[in-house]
């Protein structure tokens, strides 16, 4: 069977979507455009959309294939195992298991034994023993110099009263605790705009006052990018819901939805939503 088969010329073993119609689904779910999935995975537009009618045959083969399938499906938050898995069972293109390799027989190859190396083991003796004499005599030597020296010393004071306490020593001031707005503080004359995907992972684009692209593509759970320029700052978000936003200094609250697609603009000073 070609790569180029459509899904209506592979029969269905179940009723989940074919490969290109679940790649689809999860794109438009995420609100976002051939064009801009193009865009972040290098996919050219035309292979992304021969791939989501189930046409494989731009691909180059099976390989490109799978690795297509692969970068599309991570972009629009798919598991990638999953297609491939459904890739090789419609269309082939499965890797050929490896043959094992015989077992290494030991019983050929017997070291032989080693004849003990008594020299090296009457010298080790010899120099253990003198090291031993050696340290002895130096430590009798240095405790005697030491004791005639602390009893003869005049600057040697006499233990203090028992009557007399010390001071108590003063608790060290608590250190003050690092604020998220003294985090997110940014100068005064910049438009400065800090993601982090909190609740999980979101698409996301950021483009200066220009139009010119910042930066495209996933933002995994955890991670944090920050966009700065000294007009505006535009941005597109995914899954805005699962995004906690700070600009210029400010956190700003209650974007909208997990899941849902928001267009957001930023200017210099207090941030409002454009």
């Amino acid at each position: 069977m070609s790569i180029g088969n459509s899904p209506a010329d592979t029969p269905a073993d179940d009723d989940r979507p074919s490969i290109g119609q679940a790649l689809q689904q999860a794109r438009t779910s995420a609100g976002l455009t051939v064009e801009e999935v193009s865009s972040t995975t290098r996919v050219r537009i035309p292979i992304v959309q021969a791939i989501e009618q189930d046409d494989f045959s731009r691909c180059g083969g099976h390989v490109y294939a799978r690795g297509h399938i692969r970068v599309l499906a991570s972009t629009v938050g798919l598991d990638p195992a999953e297609l491939l898995t459904q890739y090789a069972a419609q269309y082939g293109g499965r890797p050929s298991p490896t043959p094992a390799a015989p077992l290494f027989d030991a019983e050929r190859i017997r070291p032989e034994p080693r004849r003990p190396n008594w020299t090296a083991a009457m010298v080790a003796a010899i120099v253990a023993v003198v090291g031993f004499v050696g340290f002895t005599l130096f430590n009798g030597g240095a405790k005697s110099s030491g004791d005639s020296v602390a009893a003869d010393s005049p600057s040697a004071k006499p233990p203090a009263s028992p009557s007399v306490k010390a001071p108590p020593a003063k608790p060290a001031d608590p250190k003050p605790e690092q604020s998220e707005s003294a985090i997110a503080g940014v100068p005064a004359n910049m438009v400065t705009v800090k993601l982090t995907a909190q609740n999980g992972q979101t698409w996301m684009s950021a483009k200066d006052h220009n139009g010119k692209l910042l930066e495209e593509g996933v933002l995994k759970q955890g991670d944090s990018k920050t966009f700065t320029d000294n007009k505006r700052i535009d941005l597109v978000l995914g899954n805005a819901g699962a995004v906690q936003l700070f600009v210029n200094g400010k956190q700003v609250k209650n974007l909208t939805d997990d899941g849902k697609v928001q267009r957001l603009s930023y200017t210099r000073g207090d941030p409002v939503a454009g």
